[in-house]
Order: structure tokens, then sequence, then C-alpha cells
């Protein structure tokens, strides 16, 4: 394997830790208000985020910072291109710290709703731009190569907001309304763990409809290699017995097969793509690729280094973290839905 197939494994790689952790995350988010009716539930669905949502967006930067440093052409023309509904999600995902951190600063409740509020939308924009993102990469944009040899997007915001786009879109957003269900569902206890079970089954249902009419129409219009086909299958046999694991309330499997179908879904797509990284949708020698968009040889060979060193120590930290906030949430366990405290003591029993 050539230094850049490797980095573009470990990109790939590094989005799909990043949907599997942040997916879930965008889906508790979304429903915050939807699954818990008073402030002592929505103190424990925070609760269940609170530990793991910074660490969870870790991926993202490394996935950028990779991108970056690996294949500059793909990340300037990506983050030109896609200016604008990138600086929604940056603009979202601060939006949703600062939520976190200033929801329980002040003891009213029209304060703490409008951080709720804030919360709910800036978990909803990212799960809807993300899919409308990637949806048009695999798709294709406008790419045209000038006079000086460089790569230029000539569309606009609007042409990312094509029909194929959009159910892409639709298609993440219900996947991450699903898995943070599920994971809801996982961690917590009494009237919440139901209320997710059920909504995660509605929206499971709605999710296998929305993946299935995406899927049908990537494999229709989009070149494709035929194990890209096997892996989509195999991501809605997950999904199924996801599906089946919840109906049955077996929240752990159900979140489990969850993840692995969200990560299947992120590699399918990948593969669709590879070794492209961003196609043209104008001209064939504007597409780039894993070749004309990459750094140098030396570059990526320290990078290497770098890597294999660095990633294992960050992915025993990241799962340590979730080891030691395994245990389900109860509301009971809140000791003042104004003061927005942990009864510690009644959590470790």
């Amino acid at each position: 394997m050539s230094l850049n197939s490797f980095w573009f494994t470990i990109i790939v790689v590094l989005w799909v830790g990043y949907f599997i952790l942040e997916g879930f995350d965008f889906g508790v988010g979304i429903l915050l208000k939807t699954v818990a009716k008073n402030q002592a539930e929505r103190r424990a669905v925070l609760t269940t985020l609170g530990p793991v949502w910074d660490g969870n967006e870790v991926w993202l930067l490394v996935a950028g910072g990779a991108t970056f440093a690996a294949f500059p052409e793909w990340y300037a023309t990506l983050f030109s291109g896609f200016y604008l509904p990138l600086f929604l999600i940056l603009v979202s995902l601060i939006v949703r710290g600062v939520a976190f951190e200033y929801r329980s600063k002040y003891g009213k409740a029209q304060w703490r709703n409008r951080w709720d509020n804030a919360i709910v939308i800036s978990s909803f924009l990212p799960a809807l731009l993300w899919g409308v993102a990637f949806a048009n990469i695999i798709r294709g944009v406008p790419l045209t190569k000038g006079n000086s040899g460089t790569i230029e997007y000539t569309g606009g915001f609007f042409n990312l907001l094509n029909p194929y786009a959009l159910l892409g879109g639709v298609t993440t957003l219900l996947l991450f309304v699903s898995h943070g269900a599920f994971f809801l569902a996982l961690k917590t206890e009494g009237e919440i763990r139901a209320r997710a079970n059920s909504i995660g089954q509605k929206a499971g249902l709605a999710t296998a409809v929305a993946a299935l009419l995406f899927f049908g129409w990537t494999l229709a219009s989009v070149n494709h290699r035929g194990w890209v086909e096997l892996g989509a299958a195999i991501a809605v046999v997950f999904w199924l017995v996801a599906l089946f694991a919840n109906f049955k309330g077996r929240e752990g499997w159900a979140f489990l097969a969850s993840a692995l179908t969200t990560g299947l879904t992120v590699i399918s797509l990948f593969a669709t793509l590879y070794p492209n990284v961003m196609p043209s949708s104008l001209m064939d020698e504007a597409t780039l690729n894993i070749f004309n968009a990459s750094s140098t040889h030396y570059t990526l060979k320290v990078m290497t280094y770098v890597a294999c060193f660095l990633t294992p120590v960050v992915l025993v930290y990241q799962g340590w973290t979730y080891w030691v906030f395994r245990k389900r949430i109860n509301p009971n366990q809140i000791a003042s839905a104004d003061s927005g405290i942990l009864d510690t003591a009644r959590l470790n029993k």
C-alpha cells in the first residue's frame, strides 16, 4: 500500500470514528426536548453526554488536520467550495459547546429553555449538513482547471442543495437521531429509557427507508465497485439487527449494531470515491485524487511515524473514558434540577 492510500485510509477511519461518536451525540441533542419532559430529565439526558461530547469532536479536528497535512489540495478546494455549509457547521459546534456549559450557570427556567433550544438547533444543523456535504462529494461538484493549473470550485451554495444531496442530509439526520435514541436507551433508566426506545424504533424505520432510497440513487448514478454494494448490503443487515434488538429491549446490541451500520455506511461512501477524493462533475482532468492532491512523500512519511505513536494513546484514553462512565443515569440521581448537580453518591451505588 502506498503512503497516499494509507493516509486516505487513515482519514476514512477518522471520519468513521467521528460519525459513530458524534452521531449519537447529535442525536441526543436533537432529542433533548422530545425525550425529556422536565428539567431533571433534561439534566439526566445531558449527563449522558457530559464526559464524552468534547472528546467526540476531537475526531473531527484530527480528520481536518490530517486532510490539511496529507492532501492540502483536497482541503483547500473543499473548504473554499463548501465554505458556507462548513461555516454553519462550525458555528453550530461552537454554539453547542457554549450551550452545554452555560445552561446551568443561571437558575431561571427561561434561561435554560433558551440554551436547550440552542442545543437542539445546533445538533440538528450539523447532522443535516454533513450529509449534504458528503453527498455532494460523492455525486461530484463543479470543479474546473484554470490556466495556471489550479483547481477551482465554480458553483455556489445553492448548487449544493440539490435533491440528491438533500436526501443524503435527511438520511444522516435520521441515522443520527436513531443512533442517539439507541444510546439514550442504553444509558438511562425509567421513562427516558422507554421514550428513547420508542423513538429509536420509529426513527429507525424512517432511516431504513431514507437509506435505501439514497443508496439506490447512489448505486444507480455514481460509478462504483461491486464490493461497495456488498458493504451497503451488510450495513442494511446490521440496521435490521439494531431495530430487532431495540424492539427486544437489548439496548447494548442495538447501539452496537447502529454503530456498525454508521461505520459501514461511511466506509461504503468513501469506497465509491477511491482513488478520487473530490470528483469534478465538469471535467475529468479537474478531479482531485489521492495523488494529485497529496503532500510530498517525505511529509506523508513523517506523518506516518507521528500517527503510529500517538493514535494508540488517544484510542486507549478515549476507550477508558467510556468505560469509566458506562453506568446508566436516572433522573432521581439529579440532586437538584435548579443547581444542575449530579448526585454522585446515588450514581455510585
